[in-house]
């Protein structure tokens, strides 16, 4: 109800990055992936805006913090959040601005998405952003939440993301060719699952555990995708490690997964 105004002709892509994207399965975040990102958005800047959620911070900070601390694990990690965002941002902001991109930051919680009046606010400050060219890079403000820290690496907040801001497409960039089949993974070969329909078929294919740095995985993703789908929002899973992933998909020459809208 609040997308009457503001959404540009271009079609609107959400682009969720996970860790082990940003790292290329290192334990550094990779300055060359963020440009990859930056030179595809640029090339595409013509058809598309990109709303970009982000993981990463407390990868970035890790690589040169340790800290000492009686508390909790997990007050440890957001104290780590708290340190490496800034720094995350710094490296797409210097990254971004070399290719003639301008960036924003959005810090946003569940809390955001369960009150009428935060929901207004953030899609007035995104088409604000957007209407800009400023791309908005949204991470959770996990200082004052740490949902996605302890579940699901910022997957369902990119779909509750993108059902707020009406988005055209949500492209989730992980460390896999997509969904695999199961049977493939019991006979230790990959096969994608190309397109499908249905997530109750997904649900029964999808292997278990979590990404390495990650805190998600398939199942985080899959129950990203159904919210997404329940709002007639295509998803596509792609595998983010290599160079051009975005480009590669849109040209058919690459293997993903193309989870349908509920129009088609």
């Amino acid at each position: 109800m609040y997308m009457e105004m503001g959404k540009s002709d271009k079609k609107r892509v959400l682009l969720k990055i996970g860790t082990n994207t940003l790292t290329k399965e290192t334990h550094q975040i990779s300055r060359g992936k963020i440009e990859d990102i930056g030179r595809q958005i640029a090339e595409l800047q013509d058809d598309y805006e990109f709303i970009i959620v982000s993981s990463g911070a407390i990868a970035v900070a890790r690589q040169f913090v340790q800290l000492e601390s009686k508390g909790k694990e997990i007050n440890v990690k957001q104290a780590l959040a708290a340190i490496g965002q800034p720094h995350l941002m710094r490296m797409f902001q210097e990254n971004f601005r070399e290719l003639g991109l301008l960036t924003s930051q959005c810090l946003l919680s569940y809390a955001d998405f369960k009150r009428d009046k935060s929901k207004e606010n953030i899609v007035n400050t995104m088409n604000v952003l957007l209407e800009n060219n400023y791309i908005p890079i949204i991470n959770e403000n996990d200082t004052v939440a740490t949902d996605e820290i302890q579940f699901g690496d910022n997957d369902k907040l990119a779909a509750l993301t993108a059902v707020l801001l009406d988005v055209d497409l949500v492209i989730i960039a992980t460390n896999t060719d997509g969904i695999y089949t199961k049977n493939s993974m019991d006979q230790e070969y990959k096969s994608t699952i190309a397109v499908v329909d249905s997530i109750d078929v997904l649900k029964h294919e999808i292997a278990e555990g979590k990404s390495s740095h990650g805190t998600g995985g398939m199942h985080s993703k899959i129950e990203a995708a159904e919210i997404l789908r329940e709002k007639n929002i295509e998803t596509w899973i792609v595998n983010g490690i290599g160079d051009n992933f975005m480009l590669n998909a849109m040209q058919g020459l690459s293997s993903f997964t193309k989870i349908l809208n509920r129009s088609l």
